[in-house]
């Protein structure tokens, strides 16, 4: 999958994953970048280039199915939720006149200039176009009883033959969500070697740039020399939660018994069940039972606990350990044992940590 990814971007896996160093003796970063995996296209992409990409995918969308394109635009582009409940609920609400009422033509026309169409639809991104999308179309009327126009969406008179449609659609929009691009865990087998703690990160990985975390680190340092035995629990506390704040991914890489190296990229707040996920999708036998220890040798027994939470960021190596009498189980029972228990699929494309 990644050896797809990266050839979708133009980049080999060596780029994608382990760069070469700089001319000046810079280390090698540990991988390139963040990437998402786009749910409407596949294409993988970078962290910068990822709500472009939606962007651009969502509006190729709307020449194949405009009701579901512009309904992924409210949900996904207006970053207020509450704002987007209270404004779906509202459009909702015009529907259910219609289609309760398809006899009243009060119930077919909205005023564009309403205070509450304003407040609560006009403002939200994709509106104008779900209207358009469902058989709405903009017309100047005038007002009863004045000399003035205004505007208004008027429902055409050929949907009042497909009312079930509209109760689709309705429908189709309280019961959607954002469209959410996955995080690329940009999964590499490393063959063993004594480099496996150390980790180069790209700036993708942290929420301050890399200057500013040096200068916190210096301030901290300073700080530290001169109060240390002042600090109340309460603000070491209040510290540590400031440092996990900082990173929004992680690196983790899981040593197998055998040396070989698994690695892949995860959220900061991601729970430890999506790294034994993560390694049990990449055995051979996935039903094999296993623990992960952490640095230290600190057994991860919390599936809820988060990376942040467990100091396991924005990298960390973590060793797997097989269970005992199980493993002496399966070795008896096999004239040959396999010579990994990583998936060979995997195998064909391991790499060397520089």
């Amino acid at each position: 999958m990644a050896e797809a990814a990266a050839s979708e971007k133009g980049l080999s896996e060596e780029e994608k994953v382990v760069t070469s160093p700089d001319e000046d003796g810079a280390a090698a970063l540990s991988v390139s970048g963040v990437y998402f995996i786009c749910p409407l296209t596949g294409t993988v992409v970078r962290k910068d280039k990822k709500e472009k990409h939606l962007r651009e995918a969502i509006e190729s969308h709307f020449s194949v199915d405009p009701v579901a394109a512009s309904i992924m635009e409210i949900h996904t582009f207006n970053k207020d939720q509450e704002k987007v409940r209270v404004g779906v609920e509202t459009v909702a609400k015009y529907l259910d006149n219609i289609c309760s009422h398809p006899e009243e033509e009060k119930y077919r026309k909205i005023k564009l200039q309403n205070k509450v169409f304003q407040e609560r639809i006009s403002c939200l991104e994709g509106t104008q176009r779900f209207f358009q999308a469902v058989g709405f179309e903009t017309k100047t009327l005038p007002v009863p009883g004045q000399e003035t126009t205004e505007d208004y969406y008027v429902l055409k008179e050929e949907m009042l033959t497909r009312l079930e449609d509209l109760k689709a659609y309705k429908e189709q929009l309280l019961s959607s969500g954002p469209v959410r691009a996955q995080l690329d865990r940009q999964l590499c087998v490393f063959k063993p070697s004594p480099a496996a703690a150390r980790f180069e990160l790209p700036n993708d990985f942290y929420n301050l740039t890399v200057e500013e975390i040096k200068r916190e680190q210096r301030l901290r340092t300073e700080a530290v020399e001169k109060a240390s035995m002042l600090r109340t629990r309460a603000m070491r506390e209040k510290e540590e939660q400031r440092e996990m704040r900082k990173y929004n991914y992680t690196l983790l890489r899981v040593r197998f018994p055998d040396g070989y190296i698994l690695q892949g990229t995860f959220y900061a707040r991601e729970p430890v069940s999506a790294l034994y996920s993560f390694v049990r999708g990449a055995l051979r036998d996935d039903w094999l039972p296993f623990e992960l220890l952490g640095p230290g040798g600190l057994k991860l027994t919390d599936d809820n606990l988060a990376f942040n939470e467990c100091g396991l960021v924005p990298s960390a190596l973590l060793t797997l350990s097989w269970d005992a009498a199980v493993m002496a189980d399966v070795q008896a029972s096999r004239e040959e044992p396999p010579a990994s228990p990583l998936k060979p699929e995997l195998l064909c494309s391991v790499q060397t940590l520089s």
